[in-house]
């Protein structure tokens, strides 16, 4: 406090000059005591000594007060500094924290993004790969087509040379055959090559005159009593309605064939289906079903593959094996479906194949294998027939011909054909819905004799008939649809 008064007194006697007297005293306790004196005109403006000193005090007050204040402003703003330090590095944790987060998302949203276009590369892939399939399966059927062309210009011109032969010799039995010939090479010329039904031939008019015509170069094969040795065998009366059980649902399937072991082994059932879609260069896969209900799905259990192509659709099931036509050859295959060997080949001798004597819807069908209650059977022709059917009795083990018959029936003039107690039956036409059972022959008698059965084409394209003679029903593939017909035979 004696410091700030005297301050106060500097900053007066600075103020007020020389004027301002100061006195220095010592009073009776031995303290200093210090006073001066200002000039004024009038004794009442000047200001007594308790008032200086209360002014002196209350200045002392407001300056301790404004410490005070400044020492708390300093304490709070410190504290303020503080918050603010913690505000702010909470705010940089949380956005940060945010950061990361929204940094994360655009990551896995980034995924999701990487993962779908992924899977629709790997769509596409799939997509373009099943498109080179149907390309590479195009490009074998227009191959096949072209093939097919070049051979029906071939049997076209051989027959009208035959029917030119024939009226010139004046066979009276031909000359309503001659003029639907005509008539029929004016429908090839238009036919368009690329259309899959191109091989449709169209021979119906010769089912009945072509079986007379060449009756007269046949010698009757040798009666047999074959029918007669299976109980419950008789001749057909009636084909029901066709019953769809699959569809194809690729290209390849268009023609095939599907079947049953109507004598199966062990682990084969009478329930265990194959299928085989044939539209291709190399047919190789062999569809196994473990029932109808799987077929029906198309849940295949194992798929075969050959170790030799198969030609056309002729191949049947018979004791646990596959019999087949090996692909451009006579040769015939015994494939053993469990162990997945070839256990026998055996050429045909002097069969027709690749299209020298096939069904009229064409299809390389020289070499049409069937079964029935009698054994296994082979049914083609030969340059020596002049194309009419030859059909030989096969040992199932070696297939080592027993016996063979030569029919009167021309082979191209038929749509299709399989055997029923040892009897050969024909089919007129592959793609009418009216076709008919119109022809059989007997090899117990070694004679043929015209039918009239109705059966239909439902698909308009039936490239394979067989019968199986457990169910006592015909197998057949129509134009990618696999069916089949219940039946009715009569006692012989």
């Amino acid at each position: 406090m004696p410091v700030i008064w005297l301050i106060s007194v500097w900053m007066a006697w600075g103020t007020l000059g020389s004027n301002v007297h100061f006195n220095k005293n010592i009073n009776q306790d031995g303290r200093c005591i210090y006073s001066f004196a200002v000039p004024s005109k009038s004794e009442d403006s000047c200001a007594g000594l308790s008032e200086v000193l209360i002014t002196i005090q209350d200045l002392q007050r407001e300056s301790k007060s404004q410490h005070l204040e400044l020492e708390s402003t300093r304490t709070r703003l410190g504290l303020l500094e503080n918050q603010v330090n913690q505000l702010h590095g909470s705010q940089v944790r949380r956005t940060s924290l945010s950061t990361v987060g929204l940094l994360q998302r655009e990551v896995e949203s980034l995924k999701r993004e990487q993962a779908q276009r992924d899977i629709h590369i790997s769509s596409l892939e799939t997509t373009i790969n099943h498109l080179l399939q149907d390309k590479s399966a195009l490009e074998e059927e227009k191959k096949w087509l072209q093939e097919e062309k070049k051979e029906l210009d071939r049997r076209l011109e051989k027959s009208i040379e035959e029917v030119a032969q024939l009226r010139a010799s004046d066979c009276p039995q031909t000359r309503e055959a001659s003029s639907e010939i005509h008539q029929g090479s004016q429908e090839v010329s238009k036919w368009d090559t690329e259309n899959l039904g191109y091989q449709e031939l169209k021979l119906d008019f010769a089912e009945v005159s072509t079986s007379h015509v060449i009756e007269e170069d046949i010698s009757p094969s040798p009666p047999t009593s074959i029918e007669a040795e299976e109980p419950g065998c008789g001749t057909l009366i009636w084909v029901g309605a066709p019953v769809t059980f699959h569809k194809a649902d690729t290209i390849t399937g268009k023609y095939g064939v599907w079947m049953k072991d109507p004598q199966p082994v062990s682990p084969y059932t009478n329930e265990t289906i194959w299928r085989v879609d044939t539209v291709s260069a190399d047919v190789r896969h062999v569809f196994e079903y473990d029932d109808l209900d799987e077929f029906v799905k198309g849940y295949p259990s194992k798929v075969h593959v050959l170790p030799r192509s198969m030609e056309s659709t002729g191949a049947v099931v018979y004791q646990g094996f596959l019999y087949f036509q090996r692909h451009k050859s006579r040769i015939l295959v015994k494939y053993d479906l469990k162990n997945e060997v070839i256990a026998v080949q055996k050429e045909l001798p002097n069969a027709g194949y690749h299209g020298q004597f096939p069904y009229s819807w064409g299809g390389y069908t020289d070499i049409d294998l069937a079964v029935d209650e009698i054994g296994l059977w082979v049914i083609y022709s030969t340059e020596n027939a002049k194309g009419a059917i030859v059909l030989s009795k096969l040992d199932p083990e070696t297939l080592e011909i027993s016996q063979t018959w030569r029919t009167n029936i021309y082979k191209q003039s038929v749509a299709n054909s399989f055997m029923i107690c040892g009897s050969l039956y024909t089919i007129s036409s592959y793609s009418s819905p009216d076709a008919t059972v119109n022809f059989i022959y007997r090899t117990s008698t070694g004679s043929s004799a015209p039918l009239k059965i109705h059966i239909e084409n439902r698909y308009r394209y039936s490239s394979m008939v067989d019968y199986n003679p457990t169910e006592k029903k015909l197998m057949a593939w129509d134009n990618f649809n696999m069916v089949a017909y219940n039946i009715r035979l009569s006692k012989m």
